[in-house]
């Protein structure tokens, strides 16, 4: 008998995983995207255009803004009131007073305003429900301002004090309730799993859940800086030391009185209207520098913030 030879089968060729090559095609942009990035960038532009204005005259020279007013080009230019400004001592003592009032109110604030959240996110009996209706009382109405006077003058006696400007600002009943819903919406096995191990409350609030929860730490540090940044009514009600002004104070009181511009600065003469804008530069250019920072917390924060309550 004649045996037939088995012939090898052909191997299939590998399919490539790449899909041939041709031309793309552009998929048209939506019209409300399209919409939408208009009205980002109007909406960007009206807000920058107030700002470079001002930033315009602040370098302009004095006799231009008193004849023409403002302009879009500093022409002439002129650096008379920056160089006023810093020659004396006040700006500077406010700086300082600002970073102060800042940075420990801010510190004060977010510590506060973590404790009271967590401990109304526990849902403990008889501790948490009325905490968070002594926290939702102030969103409603406030005991006015001449108990809270009494209370910063007479009780505290925190008048010509920094604390008194950062005290009544401590808590933000808005800022508890966001944190409160973030705080609830954190993985219960996560704490089971702690308290298996052993920790207490405490070493779970700071371990575990605020190591978890700098979004939105980030996102109400940032609201709680820009109010203590541009507080100046508790400072005007309580303190009476110039050396003591913040800067809002201070660009308050230029801007009320032109009497006040020789008190900044070592000349008599003082250009008043540059001066006011460039003291609005010096105390909103800062806080800017502090959105680039919680940028990515922001959005985050907010939305983890708000959806479940």
């Amino acid at each position: 008998m004649t045996t037939v030879e088995a012939r090898p089968r052909p191997r299939p060729r590998p399919v490539s995983a790449t899909p041939p090559k041709g031309p793309r095609v552009r998929q048209r942009p939506e019209p409300f995207t399209v919409a939408s990035y208009v009205g980002v960038i109007a909406f960007a532009i009206v807000c920058v255009i107030p700002f470079w204005m001002v930033v315009a005259g602040s370098l302009t020279a004095e006799s231009t803004l008193a004849k023409t007013g403002y302009s879009f080009w500093p022409d002439p230019f002129s650096l008379d009131a920056y160089t006023t400004i810093f020659a004396g001592s006040r700006v500077w003592l406010s700086y300082g007073a600002t970073i102060f009032i800042t940075v420990v109110g801010t510190v004060i604030a977010v510590i506060a305003t973590s404790g009271i959240a967590w401990v109304i996110a526990r849902g403990l009996p008889l501790v948490s429900r009325p905490l968070a209706v002594f926290a939702y009382i102030p969103m409603l109405f406030t005991g006015g301002l001449v108990p809270m006077y009494i209370l910063i003058t007479q009780v505290l006696q925190l008048r010509d004090s920094w604390f008194a400007v950062i005290l009544p600002m401590a808590i933000a009943p808005f800022l508890v309730f966001v944190q409160v819903s973030f705080f609830r919406a954190t993985p219960q096995e996560i704490l089971d799993a702690a308290r298996i191990d052993g920790a207490g409350e405490l070493r779970i609030f700071f371990q575990v859940v605020l190591p978890l929860s700098k979004p939105v730490i980030a996102v109400i540090a940032l609201f709680y800086a820009v109010a203590f940044w541009n507080e100046w009514f508790h400072a005007l009600l309580f303190i009476s030391e110039p050396a003591k002004y913040p800067l809002q104070l201070v660009l308050q009181n230029l801007i009320t009185s032109v009497a006040n511009a020789a008190d900044l600065g070592t000349v008599s003469a003082a250009p008043v209207y540059q001066m006011r804008l460039a003291m609005t530069v010096i105390t909103i250019g800062p806080i800017l520098l502090a959105y680039p920072f919680a940028q990515r917390y922001f959005v985050k924060g907010l939305t983890l913030g708000a959806t479940k309550g």
